[in-house]
């Protein structure tokens, strides 16, 4: 069988339907950084949804850095959630003359409490033509019973003058719920929009 299934019925054929319930983005808000420091999400994070997403577009710095992240389980008083995280990326030169796939070792996290860098490999530059865009999914934040998982995936033009696919995961080793996300670059400022979306 072919064609639009009004369901998912399990069917590997046709295009096929999300439930009237599933699969659903909530913004619950959007932020835009215009020479800041920090972008902070304070609020809308909590037992609403089981997966939370955030996009970021056109995130640019103000000099060579790197973009990055952390949680917090006291409502944004502090940025600084365990975590352990692992890190690969993927790239590839303007001038085509060289190709990267490797895991980085030096940019992931072992049970540390600093911020994850969501871009590896390089920094970013201020170059007009330089910017990142990319999505970071948290999992049941606000569970207290489980480690919060995340998953992170960034795409960006490198100082080096790369394209860089960068992936990240890993969990907030904290049972406490997470309910505040800071976004900013390791020094500087940056500018760029972030939207939050909560997932039904």
């Amino acid at each position: 069988m072919s064609g639009i299934i009004a369901q998912n019925s399990g069917r590997h054929t046709g295009l096929v339907k999300a439930g009237s319930s599933a699969g659903v983005w909530n913004l619950i808000q959007t932020q835009t950084a215009s020479a800041s420091s920090t972008i902070s999400f304070t609020s809308g994070i909590d037992s609403t949804y089981d997966e939370y997403v955030f996009k970021f577009i056109n995130i640019h710095p103000s000099g060579l850095n790197r973009f990055q992240f952390n949680g917090s389980i006291d409502a944004g008083s502090n940025y600084n959630v365990t975590k352990t995280t692992t890190v690969f990326i993927a790239g590839h030169d303007e001038g085509d003359s060289d190709t990267a796939f490797t895991y980085q070792a030096g940019d992931d996290l072992a049970q540390a409490t600093g911020f994850q860098d969501l871009m590896a490999y390089g920094n970013q530059d201020a170059d007009n033509d330089h910017s990142l865009n990319g999505t970071l999914q948290l999992f049941s934040p606000s569970s207290t019973t489980f480690v919060k998982h995340f998953i992170a995936r960034s795409q960006g033009n490198i100082d080096t003058n790369y394209s860089v696919d960068s992936f990240v995961a890993g969990y907030f080793n904290d049972t406490n719920d997470v309910d505040a996300i800071r976004f900013q670059m390791n020094s500087g400022t940056f500018d760029g929009t972030i939207s939050l979306f909560g997932i039904t």
